[in-house]
């Protein structure tokens, strides 16, 4: 029994899809507000499509290995010349289509159509999520989740077969199948021999049961990021794959649904509050999209790019051809930075830099902090700040770019060191002539920062707002654990090489043997003068196990005190403490 995926499947596929998207560019640019409001999810999608389209399907290979072959050609086509976050996921689809198909070979060469897309769309879902650093519900990866699960669960209850069937999802169209009895039906032109007729009907039917699930959960309002909910309507990458979906069931045989719809009932535009009651936060709006190929990276490296890039922007995705080239994607006010961060991990090629369109101020307020780790970074950028990679120490012009591309007019800028503060006020003195009112908050240290960034709330008067962020932040002692290079004479004594450090207030007050040791003696003298909340980062050298033993013992000696542990990924301090 021939594959449902062959060549001639697969080309009518990826011909469908890209006519479909050709229809549907313009809608899915205009609604593209998440992450970044830059309007080219649709033509990013397009691009993807023609880029896989471009592959050569058809080859001398024997019968039985074709379909995977033929796969395998597209899922690298469609990696190599993805575009956009959006098309990154598009070519995971197709990179879990050719995986399942060859394990599907190996493992049972009939497998039903039903089967083969179940496990497919179940990989892709899965290479994804791990392409995707900052995975969000109500996003793409949710319509993928969801066409996965209800495949599998039409496949296990063992209904993708007979004449017809009920949808699966609440409201969809029940999907019109074949009667193999009937040679007659209209439902089987075009779909060869009686046997591959069922695997054809069943594949038609499974694609339905895919797009009608996907079309749900794209139209689904709980559990969509803010700026969704703020605009009304639906995830532009999301609706693209409902569109991809939709051109399978076509290419199928079967009857594809109506186009989805791009809107959704809820708040509108200028709503603030999701329908939970939770204040929107706005979230920024990076300036450059970077896109490069690597061609054969190590696994470690590729994770440790990861880490740097979400230090550096939004938007990060690094997604696999299956043969050990990376797709990378991220946007970034940092667009250097990125490069290079590429550079470390391999050799980048096909390197590609373009600005995202102009932000005009779309909201009063912004808070700007500057940090150099890309763990800090990260937190920040979660918790609705603006980050400026401080790595190394930014200028005065990299300092007004940052201010002006957070679109705020009223922008509260955490220098997050002492020595920051004077670029900082700098360059909010020359900002100022534009008409962007900036204050500098006097952070000097990355916790102090955050802690400044936790207690802003755009729903305040922003004078006050601005003091309970500097109460904030003067209310945060923090310390650290280094490493002695030397012999030294330090206030807490002399110190050797190798040696640990606690430092605080810019001064050494303990010497400790080893880090663990270093960590307890540290918090508790932090903690004499009382405190409720104790924040550790670790370093990039630091264990997770350091931060663990930590919390334990605080939560054991002062249960009256909270603690938290981040990944900081800062590369001076192996160990890094906040107490407020």
């Amino acid at each position: 029994m021939a594959s449902p995926f062959d060549p001639a499947l697969l080309r009518r596929w990826i011909d469908a899809a890209a006519e479909r998207l050709t229809a549907g560019r313009a809608e899915i640019d205009r609604i593209n507000v998440f992450p970044v409001a830059d309007h080219d999810t649709g033509s990013n999608l397009l691009l993807t499509a023609r880029a896989a389209a471009s592959a050569p399907l058809d080859g001398d290979a024997a019968e039985d290995v074709r379909p995977v072959r033929a796969a395998s050609a597209l899922a690298a086509a469609a990696v190599r010349g993805a575009r956009g976050n959006s098309g990154l996921i598009l070519s995971q689809l197709f990179r879990g289509l050719a995986e399942e198909l060859e394990a599907a070979a190996a493992r049972r060469p009939n497998t039903p159509a039903g089967e083969l897309l179940a496990g497919a769309l179940r990989r892709a879902a899965a290479l994804a999520a791990v392409a995707v650093s900052a995975p969000r519900p109500g996003t793409a990866l949710t319509v993928l989740d969801a066409a996965a699960a209800a495949v599998a669960a039409r496949v296990a209850a063992g209904t993708a077969s007979g004449p017809a069937s009920e949808p699966l999802v609440p409201g969809a169209t029940p999907t019109r199948v074949a009667d193999p009895a009937d040679p007659a039906d209209p439902a089987d032109a075009g779909h060869g021999t009686d046997a591959g007729h069922g695997t054809t009907v069943a594949l038609a039917e499974a694609a339905r049961v895919a797009a009608d699930a996907a079309r749900a959960a794209l139209a689904r309002s709980t559990g969509r990021p803010p700026e969704l909910v703020r605009a009304g309507v639906v995830d532009a990458g999301g609706l693209g794959l409902v569109v991809v979906l939709d051109a399978l069931v076509a290419a199928a045989g079967g009857d594809p649904p109506p186009p989805p719809s791009s809107q959704v009932e809820g708040p509108g535009p200028a709503s603030t509050v999701t329908a939970d009651g939770e204040l929107v936060p706005w979230v920024p709006q990076p300036v450059y999209e970077v896109t490069y190929w690597l061609p054969a990276p190590d696994p470690a490296a590729v994770e440790t790019l990861r880490a740097r890039l979400a230090g550096l922007g939004d938007s990060v995705g690094l997604a696999g051809d299956g043969g050990g080239g990376v797709m990378v994607h991220v946007h970034t006010t940092e667009a250097g930075p990125a490069v290079e961060a590429g550079l470390a991990a391999g050799r980048p090629s096909g390197i590609r830099i373009e600005a995202l369109p102009p932000v005009s101020p779309s909201r009063d307020r912004a808070v700007l902090l500057m940090i150099e780790s890309s763990g800090a970074g990260a937190l920040a950028r979660a918790a609705g700040g603006n980050v400026l990679v401080a790595d190394p120490d930014p200028t005065v012009d990299e300092v007004l770019a940052a201010i002006r591309a957070t679109g705020a007019e009223h922008v509260v800028v955490l220098p997050c060191a002492t020595h920051r503060r004077t670029v900082a006020e700098t360059a909010a003195e020359r900002v100022r002539f534009e008409g962007i009112d900036v204050v500098v908050v006097p952070a000097s240290s990355v916790l102090q920062g955050l802690a400044a960034l936790a207690v802003h709330d755009p729903a305040r008067r922003a004078p006050d707002d601005v003091v309970a962020m500097a109460e904030a932040a003067a209310a945060t002692r923090t310390g650290g654990l280094a490493v002695a290079e030397a012999e030294a004479l330090t206030w807490a004594g002399p110190c050797r090489p190798g040696e640990i450090l606690g430092i605080s207030d810019g001064e050494v007050v303990l010497i400790a043997p080893d880090l663990a040791v270093g960590a307890l003696w540290l918090a508790h003298r932090m903690l004499t003068p009382g405190g409720e909340l104790v924040t550790v980062l670790l370093g990039s050298a630091a264990p997770d196990e350091l931060g663990e033993r930590l919390a334990e013992d605080l939560r054991r000696t002062h249960p009256e005190v909270d603690v938290v542990v981040h990944r900081g990924e800062q590369g001076d301090y192996p160990l890094v403490l906040g107490v407020e």
